[in-house]
């Protein structure tokens, strides 16, 4: 008797052609479609409706049952507030990563498997082994950074069907030949919940800002902001200061609402050598203290080699701009040996 495989149909292009492959594999497939976020923002709407009737349609097309998990409640407190917290803290979360650990690969698989699901299957670009996590074979795609916090456990009962494409076109061509509607449709744009509304417009719903001094190396007030909480370490953007070299920012004072820049590139407070990291989470074993490690300080940086000692990275070459609050995750060759969060630079 084959296994029964519920599927995350998010409406897009790689979760339909994760159920379609399935069931060309023989698997009972079951498609579900995950309604985390539903609300509107100024000048957006919230496309779920549509993604909600394309995974719909794609379960009709291909004679499957079809369920809807309604997630919202749990989303709202386990991702959206814990990123409005963590900016509120000065900080730069990644949401994404917190509803991969969260929702997807803990409330969807624990829901699935009581429905009696044997495996969940996403359209993540990743692949797994004997509860291992391994990058994708399109590098370009890869989206391990973002499952760095999920558990070896959960790994064991999940297939990505699409991680042994090499190339989003193949992708694309592949969901074409099996006439799939979703076979254009555009990818998804920024943090699952914001889609194209910026970051900033995102938490002006939520938080109430003031303006306040910008101040440079030398303890000069050279501008003003609008509010401290929208700016990361590193962003050299939107500080309006103008004239001269840019400006890039070093640090905030979230009690004074102040924020500190520099326009000298060397500047010491703008460069890491040693990071350390909380919350951290190893897949399987934890890395040895012996043995380098690459290193990946945020979405697509470029991996650095670093060893491992209790919780701090010691990396082998100092890296501009590292965010307190963003993953640092670990990988050995392709596997992903976990994560931590960045709580402090030096």
């Amino acid at each position: 008797m084959s296994q029964t495989v519920y599927v995350g149909l998010s409406g897009g292009v790689d979760s339909s052609l994760s159920a379609v492959l399935l069931k060309e594999q023989g698997y009972n497939v079951v498609g579900v479609y995950m309604k985390n976020w539903t609300q509107d923002l100024p000048g957006f709407a919230c496309p779920w409706k549509e993604d909600f009737q394309d995974a719909k349609r794609l379960a009709v097309r291909l004679n499957i049952p079809f369920e809807v998990f309604d997630f919202e409640a749990e989303y709202k407190q386990k991702v959206v507030d814990y990123m409005i917290d963590e900016y509120k803290r000065g900080r730069t979360p990644n949401p994404d990563i917190m509803c991969n650990q969260e929702v997807k690969f803990k409330l969807f698989l624990e829901t699935s498997l009581e429905k009696g699901a044997e495996k969940v299957a996403t359209g993540h670009y990743a692949r797994t082994s004997t509860g291992q996590l391994l990058k994708a074979v399109n590098s370009a795609k890869d989206q391990t950074y973002f499952l760095c916090r999920v558990t070896s456990e959960a790994l064991e009962k999940t297939i990505f069907p699409i991680g042994e494409f090499a190339t989003k076109d193949e992708v694309r061509a592949m969901a074409e030949r099996f006439g799939l509607d979703t076979a254009h449709k555009k990818d998804s744009q920024g943090i699952c919940f914001v889609g194209k509304v910026g970051i900033k417009d995102f938490l002006k719903q939520y938080v109430q800002t003031k303006s306040g001094p910008i101040i440079d190396q030398n303890g000069r007030q050279i501008g003003e902001h609008d509010g401290s909480i929208f700016y990361t370490i590193g962003q050299r953007h939107g500080l309006n200061v103008g004239g001269g070299l840019p400006y890039y920012v070093t640090g905030k004072d979230m009690d004074e609402n102040k924020v500190f820049v520099t326009n000298d590139i060397n500047d010491s407070s703008l460069w890491s050598k040693t990071v350390g990291l909380e919350s951290i989470h190893w897949i399987n074993d934890p890395p040895s203290d012996e043995k380098s490690y690459d290193v990946q300080l945020r979405y697509r940086g470029a991996l650095i080699k670093s060893k491992i000692k209790s919780s701090t990275l010691y990396l082998d070459q100092e890296q501009r701009a590292v965010s307190v609050g963003q993953s640092a995750v670990i990988y050995d060759q392709d596997r992903v040996v976990g994560s931590g969060i960045i709580s402090t630079t030096q």
